[in-house]
């Protein structure tokens, strides 16, 4: 911590998080900072709302959620955090409700590829909205050094929830939430050498000690093997990530009966969505690299097991590599335990700087310089926009949107959340446009759902099996 004089007043500064020095050191190697925007949309079907009250909502928001007043600046070579005391920016009301639905996402989709600045300006941008339809909500974009999807939806939550309290009777104040500053001391106390992160670093250097993993692919198009070609070197095993990084999303809603058995399975064989989500994956990257049993999957970890982590805001997000090497005779329910496996013991240590551990898998291993293991990152969202209002509100319909900011530092990225109307599963599919095809995206989550739903048919057919019918 240090103090920082910041146009004449004296502020507490501190440094950045690993998790959002990842997000630093990415945006710093593109030089496109829009990349950081997280922009959403979420609305009610409730023609009344009262926006000087819903205006109202968002600047208690503000106040109650210390990460929304974050700023960043440069100190020198680094970049420092701060907390401005109050927000006073105007909230905007935009009246869409006379466009066409498509055209109000549109222009809100070019106000998400507006970048937020790391200059000591606010990190975020909310917009109350009039839709078509009696849809009625906000806009917001937030910088992921700042807030993540849990984050979010907290946010949301707290306003939409402080909104029906003061318009409604018989509905409880929500409750405020954590505080970020309280938990950035917990998380920069651990940096600093604490028993904790030399636990955490051990397990993570022993991995090194392994065979080195190979890059399998996301399509049938094995990029591995083209690097192979281009390099003259027929024992590479990493690959390039990226390309051109314009970006675009694409989504594709799983239906109400197959959401509901695959919540119905979780349930019964007590196995966490995300472990279905990683083994389906997997098995399609098996499968495009001609059966390879030894496969990575990058595996986003939000990092919130504490009730203060859970509820302060902030970005907490680390990406780790979820490795599993797999026999075709296993069947899909022990390949199950086996992922689960892997991902508690990567829970357990999610706190180490993964950005120190790849530098140090690229160093061991000898990997060309920007190449990997893992061809795709996978977010599973477990909170559904449903899930956001107290018992007591009022019934009403929701409509969730997460508007794309245009680019991407991977060729493509997996985010599985729910519906707000049904809870089903929605899979969103962000791809750098020019370097994957909507053909490949197409494959993905057809190979994807048939290697799941195999697998939950009958949770003893073996993953050769599974491979073969494939």
């Amino acid at each position: 911590m240090k103090e920082l004089n910041v146009n004449g007043a004296v502020v507490q500064a501190y440094p950045l998080t690993a998790a959002q020095r990842i997000h630093f050191y990415t945006v710093s190697a593109c030089q496109r900072h829009e990349l950081l925007n997280i922009a959403t949309g979420f609305y009610i079907e409730f023609a009344d709302v009262d926006f000087d009250t819903l205006r109202e909502c968002i600047r208690d928001g503000y106040q109650k959620f210390e990460s929304m007043r974050l700023r960043i600046v440069m100190d020198g070579e680094a970049p420092v955090q701060y907390l401005v005391p109050t927000e006073d920016r105007e909230i905007k009301l935009v009246d869409f409700s006379h466009w066409r639905e498509e055209d109000a996402h549109a222009e809100m989709t070019r106000w998400s590829k507006i970048p937020l600045h790391m200059d000591g300006s606010p990190l975020n941008e909310i917009v109350m909205i009039k839709l078509p339809n009696n849809y009625n909500g906000l806009y917001m974009k937030v910088h992921h050094m700042t807030m993540d999807s849990t984050a979010i939806i907290g946010f949301y939550s707290y306003v939409l929830n402080l909104y029906c309290y003061k318009k409604f009777e018989n509905i409880e104040a929500p409750k405020p939430p954590k505080s970020y500053l309280a938990q950035l001391k917990l998380d920069l106390a651990y940096e600093d050498n604490s028993p904790a992160m030399q636990r955490d670093e051990k397990f993570w250097m022993e991995k090194l000690n392994e065979p080195e993993p190979i890059y399998t692919p996301f399509s049938p198009r094995n990029r591995l093997l083209e690097l192979r070609e281009q390099m003259g070197n027929p024992n590479l095993r990493a690959c390039y990530g990226t390309g051109d990084l314009e970006a675009d999303i694409k989504v594709y809603e799983l239906e109400d009966e197959p959401s509901k058995a695959l919540l119905q399975f979780s349930k019964d064989y007590h196995i966490p969505i995300a472990s279905v989500l990683l083994l389906g994956l997997r098995t399609v990257f098996s499968h495009f690299a001609g059966n390879e049993k030894d496969v990575s999957v990058k595996n986003a970890v939000a990092r919130r097991g504490t009730l203060l982590e859970s509820q302060s805001g902030g970005t907490r997000i680390h990406f780790w590599p979820l490795r599993t090497v797999i026999e075709p005779e296993t069947t899909f329910l022990d390949a199950l335990k086996i992922v689960q496996a892997k991902e508690n013991a990567l829970l357990r240590h999610a706190n180490y700087d993964p950005i120190r551990y790849m530098g140090a898998t690229g160093e061991h291993y000898g990997a060309p310089r920007g190449t990997g293991y893992e061809c795709t990152t996978l977010t599973y969202q477990p909170v559904s926009a449903a899930s956001l209002k107290g018992r007591a509100i009022p019934d009403m319909n929701f409509m969730s949107k997460w508007y794309t900011n245009g680019v991407a530092m991977q060729l493509i990225y997996v985010t599985v959340m729910h519906r707000p109307t049904d809870n089903g599963f929605s899979f969103h599919f962000e791809y750098e446009k020019n370097s994957v095809s909507l053909d490949e995206i197409e494959k993905l989550y057809f190979y994807l759902c048939r290697a799941i739903f195999r697998g939950i048919e009958d949770p003893n057919r073996t993953i050769g099996e599974i491979l073969d019918w494939m």
